[in-house]
């Protein structure tokens, strides 16, 4: 049976069960107890309501801009036209390369997080889907890696671009910044994720779309958050 560190144990002493906290008081506590020896990720994680009153379930994959950043690095590659290769590379890229970059791909020889590809390269992408598609990385207008304006669309996915997605059951999570972020930027950051969900509520839902909302940290213990 494994046995709860000392640290976790401490933590524990400061879970409160079967009461909501406020959201500001929530993150107060989570940065408390992150004191874990690296910067961790401050997390939420939501239940939506995926039942339609016609048709099948909802499910939700979108993009929310965090105003404060999410903190997280990521590593960009951009798949454009020979000559927007450098403006690729001036705006932020680590990889920018057009067919060369496609060989590297094609062969599996590639090592970047996201992928942010020019509408006119699309057609040559498409059929590395299934190199692409099962690593999360196959590019979409939707999650703003389809983009003309490479500047913009590297700014925003290397600053504060979060993806996320339901599973069958309804959860979704994603990270709202780090425990080295204010208490306010990180305040801010999940009232905006928050809104950001709730205007993805279609009309054949009834009801409140987010029926719960918890924030924790990596190494952390989570807290069921309601109200401000």
């Amino acid at each position: 049976m494994k046995k709860n560190s000392k640290r976790y144990k401490e933590i524990l002493k400061t879970a409160i069960k079967d009461k909501k906290v406020g959201a500001g008081e929530a993150i107060d506590l989570v940065k408390k107890n992150s004191n874990a020896k690296f910067d961790e990720s401050i997390d939420v994680t939501l239940k939506i309501n995926l039942k339609q009153t016609k048709g099948g379930d909802f499910s939700l994959r979108t993009i929310v801009n965090l105003p404060n950043g999410s903190g997280k690095k990521n590593k960009v590659a951009v798949l454009c036209e020979p000559e927007k290769i450098d403006e690729a590379k001036k705006a932020g890229a680590d990889i920018a390369g057009s067919d060369d970059l496609i060989e590297k791909i094609a062969a599996g020889k590639f090592d970047f997080t996201k992928l942010i590809c020019t509408p006119a390269m699309m057609g040559k992408i498409g059929k590395h889907g299934k190199v692409l598609g099962p690593k999360g990385l196959m590019p979409n207008p939707k999650l703003g890696t389809v983009a003309t304006d490479l500047t913009k669309a590297i700014k925003d996915i290397k600053f504060g671009l979060v993806e996320i997605r339901n599973d069958k059951d309804g959860n979704l999570a994603s990270t709202i910044g780090r425990k080295s972020f204010s208490s306010d930027k990180l305040l801010e950051n999940y009232n905006h994720f928050i809104e950001s969900v709730k205007k993805e509520k279609p009309d054949s839902i009834k009801g409140d779309f987010i029926k719960s909302s918890f924030l924790t940290s990596t190494m952390g213990i989570s807290y069921k958050v309601g109200g401000k």
